[in-house]
């Protein structure tokens, strides 16, 4: 099954995707204020070009586990695409995935890369569950 992440921002939104096994993932794009109707309809499209199984919104939370500021706009970024698409669409743990980002490099945006090691922890995470 193929997963898309999503590390949301009010300016910049990370795109990663996984393979279709939901094993490696890579970071796929970089969509311009997704809250705005033309940057949902931008995300809308890429999602039904991609067809995932699943969407993991990045939840951001504080070295101790308490949710940012920012989580609530995640939470209700989370619940609109979840109203309008028809797969799953889960929060998840966000902390470390911009610092992984710059640590990584490569020529893909930033947002894009946070996005992708999110997603890598996100199918680690039910990989090991699912054992």
């Amino acid at each position: 099954m193929r997963v898309v992440a999503l590390d949301h921002g009010t300016v910049r939104t990370g795109v990663a995707i996984s393979d279709q096994t939901g094993t490696l993932a890579r970071p796929l794009t970089v969509v311009e204020k997704v809250d705005t109707e033309a940057g949902f309809a931008t995300l809308l499209d890429l999602l039904a070009e991609h067809a995932p199984g699943r969407i993991v919104v990045g939840l951001p939370v504080s070295l101790d586990g308490r949710e940012h500021a920012q989580a609530g706009r995640a939470r209700s970024f989370a619940a609109r695409l979840g109203a309008v698409v028809s797969v799953p669409v889960d929060l998840y743990d966000e902390r470390f995935t911009s610092k992984l980002a710059d640590q990584r490099g490569g020529r893909a945006g930033r947002d894009a890369r946070a996005a992708a090691a999110l997603l890598e922890d996100y199918l680690r995470r039910i990989g090991a569950d699912a054992t």
